[in-house]
């Protein structure tokens, strides 16, 4: 008999993620079908959604050879049946207050900073530089993580030592390096290229650093088509810029520096969506969604 969700205490919400406790030492960490951009929840979910999330962050904790939160598998008995498929047991960590970014190629704020300074997060870069462009080496571009409903800034690795110390920033900035570099190597031997992707790491009791929250996933990670990648124009993706670009785009009539929420998303773009997710997913997994655990058929 599986326990009920209001059998555990609900002690947070993310933009998608909810958490609860489960006992002293792990937690229940549900994702849902919410999808956010530019700092806003939209009032339109993505069916699915988090199954794929889940899914994805699974397949990648399995491949990628470093510690992670994981205490159970995808089915654990103590995941609630409402929640199968979209729910992990996670062990309770004492996050890292940095988001840990690393970028293969120069897009999204990363462009930005470069076409303001010449520079991202303070790592200097050589001029001529445009969208799309690929660096010689993944750069660590870390961010201060904001609260809900504000925005993430961009810092420099001194900032990072600051807030955690010089030792524990080294071990940031190399683990999500070579996290990043094993994931995407992988993904490029299935058509895909990871142009950038964010992570987040906590320590357990034993001073074990621990990768945590999701990985790889569409939401956190930028994916393109490795067969049409062109230097120098936005890429097509199977990620949430698709709908980062309906959103700043002529037809959805959001001012995106006004105070307005984003509108919300048409039937189609959230098919497309949906479909985009799934098909970054099984591309990369080599897995089919539809045996995914929960997935109706």
């Amino acid at each position: 008999m599986r326990p009920a969700l209001s059998d555990y205490q609900h002690i947070a919400s993310g933009k998608v993620r909810e958490l609860y406790r489960i006992d002293e030492q792990h937690l229940l960490f549900v994702a849902s079908d919410r999808i956010s951009a530019y700092d806003h929840i939209l009032a339109s979910e993505i069916p699915d959604k988090g199954r794929i999330l889940t899914a994805m962050s699974v397949f990648f904790f399995d491949l990628i050879d470093a510690p992670n939160h994981l205490a159970g598998p995808a089915d654990d008995p103590r995941i609630p049946a409402d929640v199968l498929g979209r729910a992990l047991v996670v062990r309770q960590l004492e996050m890292m207050p940095i988001e840990c970014v690393a970028r293969g190629y120069l897009t999204g704020s990363g462009l930005l900073d470069y076409q303001a300074t010449g520079s991202v997060c303070g790592i200097a870069l050589p001029p001529g530089l445009g969208e799309a462009s690929r660096f010689a080496e993944p750069l660590f571009t870390p961010a201060s993580k904001a609260d809900l409903g504000d925005h993430d800034e961009n810092i420099t690795f001194d900032q990072v030592a600051e807030k955690v110390g010089a030792d524990r920033a080294e071990q940031l900035r190399d683990e999500t390096l070579r996290i990043y570099t094993q994931a995407a190597d992988h993904a490029l031997t299935k058509g895909i290229i990871i142009a950038d992707t964010k992570f987040e790491f906590g320590v357990d009791t034993d001073g074990t650093l621990r990768l945590a929250d999701e990985v790889f996933t569409p939401d956190s990670s930028r994916y393109w088509p490795a067969d049409t990648y062109t230097q120098g124009v936005v890429q097509p993706s199977f990620d949430k810029q698709f709908v980062r670009n309906w959103l700043t785009g002529p037809e959805s009539g959001w001012d995106r520096k006004g105070t307005e929420a984003p509108p919300p998303l048409p039937a189609e773009i959230v098919e497309a969506t949906r479909s985009r997710y799934i098909e970054a997913y099984e591309r990369i997994s080599g897995l089919s969604f539809a045996d995914w655990i929960g997935v109706q058929a």
